[in-house]
């Protein structure tokens, strides 16, 4: 059975940092793409970053240059590290696993971890 258990998510003033982490159970880890979404109150859930199992990384337009995914694939592990945070940031946060091929299809998510931003 696969899990995926996010930490790492808090509140942090504008302009401060945080840094996500994703751990994932089961086999195979290094084959899969990983991915960062983040659902804001009253918006639709969005893909902030992925990563491939090749490493090839996409982000939103509206984290370019400020946020950061990487991956550990001996722990298990992926990190979304987020600097210069904004208000419009504040959002819960999933990790999720899955199969990028042009599109990216997640199959297994983890629970969301909060992220709020504010003075």
């Amino acid at each position: 059975q696969i899990q995926v258990v996010e930490s790492g998510g808090g509140l942090v003033q504008p302009g401060g940092s945080l840094r996500l982490s994703c751990a994932v159970s089961g086999s195979g880890f290094n084959v899969y793409t990983m991915a960062w979404y983040r659902q804001a109150p009253g918006k639709e859930r969005e893909a902030v970053a992925i990563m491939t199992s090749s490493g090839y990384t996409k982000y939103h337009d509206s984290v370019k240059g400020r946020f950061t995914i990487s991956r550990d694939n001996a722990k298990n592990t992926v990190t979304l590290q987020m600097n210069s945070l904004k208000p419009e940031d504040t959002a819960v946060y999933y990790c999720n696993r899955g199969t990028y091929s042009g599109d990216y299809r997640p199959d297994y998510w983890g629970q969301g971890t909060q992220v709020t931003v504010s003075s």
